[in-house]
């Protein structure tokens, strides 16, 4: 029931010789330039009038995404759903995948502490800490990494799965409405890593973490940002059907990922419904009673 314009798929180019950054980082200028491509592409789509949707790979995608939504719409608020922070700084990740950081780099709160990585200068912070909400994050990863002291310091609003089962998914969506609209009304940026889910719906991603989203929960989440009808841009990512291990695992989780979409545009549990002003009445019946007594 949606107009879809397909803006197709976007190719980008492997830099040759991406030198590791601080002998950690990975591919800075591949990533680098692949986020400036996508950004441009998503401020055209915005632009044109478009609620964009974004169906990518990793979530360093993030960086051009947000970064191009936040040319036309300065201050939108962003809903982060994801198993884990990915706010880490290119000083502080373990792995030096540009995919756990993407939010570090779009925070201006955390500007003097981002090295400039090469590729990366066309990127500015886009984002205040309250312009963030998190959802749905393992407290094993808010522990033990560095994202937890990051989260606190810049106080900047999360809701884990510890949350969720204290709370409900209904307190956690109405806080999250009260952070990010509470003052004004403001475009929405929903980026959603599958890995949210519980690995049991999702698994065909890279990063399964147990004890995730049901399907409840992500489809309430998606059906109440879908009703304040401010929801401007949106991200799809990790779906990897590499690592499913068949392809019911690969189905399963794609099918998932399509109806999280599907549900932040008006697709609902209880299906579709011919819309009625009023009960029908009878008009007249089949046969008259005289019929009906000789029938009988």
């Amino acid at each position: 029931g949606c107009q879809v314009y397909d803006f197709g798929d976007l190719n980008f180019t492997q830099v040759p010789n991406d030198e590791l950054y601080n002998n950690l980082i990975l591919y800075p200028r591949s990533v680098g330039l692949a986020s400036q491509v996508l950004a441009d592409a998503v401020s055209r789509a915005v632009a044109a009038g478009h609620s964009c949707v974004t169906i990518g790979g990793d979530h360093s995608l993030a960086l051009g995404s947000v970064s191009g939504h936040a040319r036309q719409c300065p201050h939108l608020g962003v809903i982060w759903v994801d198993a884990h922070a990915d706010i880490n700084t290119p000083l502080t990740t373990q792995s030096g995948n540009l995919h756990g950081q993407p939010l570090s780099f779009l925070l201006r709160e955390l500007q003097d502490k981002v090295p400039q990585l090469p590729g990366f200068s066309w990127l500015k912070p886009c984002l205040s800490a309250s312009d963030i909400v998190y959802i749905g994050f393992n407290d094993f990863f808010f522990k033990f990494y560095f994202n937890s002291y990051i989260l606190k310091n810049y106080d900047i609003q999360y809701f884990s799965m510890r949350d969720i089962d204290r709370l409900g998914i209904q307190k956690v969506m109405e806080r999250t409405f009260e952070q990010l609209m509470g003052r004004r009304q403001r475009p929405i940026h929903l980026s959603f890593d599958i890995d949210a889910f519980d690995p049991s719906l999702a698994p065909a991603t890279g990063t399964p973490v147990l004890g995730g989203l049901t399907y409840r929960e992500g489809m309430y989440i998606t059906e109440e940002i879908h009703n304040t009808g401010m929801l401007s841009a949106v991200d799809m990512v990790e779906v990897n059907p590499l690592l499913g291990a068949s392809q019911e695992e690969v189905n399963a989780t794609a099918s998932l990922a399509v109806d999280v979409i599907a549900t932040c545009f008006g697709q609902t549990r209880e299906g579709a419904h011919t819309a009625f002003d009023e009960l029908p009445t009878p008009s007249s019946p089949d046969e008259s009673d005289s019929k009906e007594q000789v029938r009988i």
